[in-house]
């Protein structure tokens, strides 16, 4: 990363911190200088992510929770505020996604990604709130291109993130008076995640994904963590609700790579 930001006396949590695009995000703030905290559902994932973080600079700290849990969501950011002092950056990342046609698509599948995505967001966000509510606070939702393209085999993804980008941008106008900016991210293909492993397994649609890339090649979580510690700057001290693309223009190129026939059709 040949890009500089220094975050030195700066508190950012990174909620999905601890695996892919998210916990690069983590990494890039905390060898910005930053005091870390890191959240997911599983322990395992949460220490090994403080043991790495802890060891790029400062100490890191970790909670395990489920977004879906809104008071658990709540206490977690509650005490890394009283451990560390309050909240200058929140990066809400956790996720859920699988592709599924809508014919097969049961009921519970639809809801357990509107609640990971859409209701876990919201949580996040009045989570952190209370600890961020003051000029200079950054809150960033990481959303996806199915926010803004349909896409087959993910109605119940397009659904949860397009919910997510309004969220955004409501409670950018509803906490913009205290000084407090939102805005989102929307990643583009990120090579050697776990998303980009599922829609797209095989050698044939990873080439597909690239030649449907403006930019012919798939990104890394560095490109996503420089967005994002752009908008946690005080270079970004005027941007709120927006939305940025990190995806190397594939969402204005329409971001359409025909995985549902590749999969075998609809």
């Amino acid at each position: 990363m040949d890009v500089t930001f220094d975050f030195t006396g700066k508190n950012v949590f990174v909620v999905g911190g601890t695996s892919g695009i998210n916990l690069g995000i983590a990494e890039a703030f905390s060898k910005a200088g930053a005091r870390m905290g890191v959240a997911s559902r599983s322990q395992d994932k949460v220490d090994a992510a403080v043991e790495v973080l802890s060891g790029v600079a400062r100490p890191a700290l970790g909670h395990a929770f489920d977004v879906r849990d809104a008071e658990a969501v709540a206490a977690a950011l509650t005490d890394f505020a009283e451990k560390c002092g309050p909240i200058d950056v929140l990066v809400s990342g956790a996720a859920g996604n699988f592709p599924a046609f809508a014919k097969s698509l049961s009921p519970n599948g639809f809801k357990a990604v509107i609640d990971i995505d859409l209701l876990g967001t919201f949580h996040v966000m009045r989570g952190a709130y209370p600890h961020m509510r003051r000029p200079g606070g950054s809150m960033i939702n990481i959303s996806a291109p199915q926010a803004v393209q349909a896409m087959p085999m993910q109605v119940h993804v397009c659904a949860a993130k397009a919910g997510v980008d309004m969220v955004t941008k409501c409670l950018a106008i509803e906490w913009g008076h205290e000084g407090l900016r939102v805005n989102g991210v929307i990643p583009g293909p990120i090579d050697g995640t776990e998303g980009m492993a599922r829609l797209a397994p095989t050698e044939g649609m990873r080439k597909a994904v690239i030649n449907s890339v403006p930019m012919k090649r798939f990104g890394t979580p560095d490109d996503v963590a420089l967005a994002c510690m752009f908008l946690g700057s005080e270079a970004a001290r005027y941007v709120s609700g927006s939305i940025v693309n990190a995806d190397g223009g594939w969402a204005i190129s329409g971001a359409r790579i025909d995985l549902a026939l590749q999969a075998g059709g609809a």
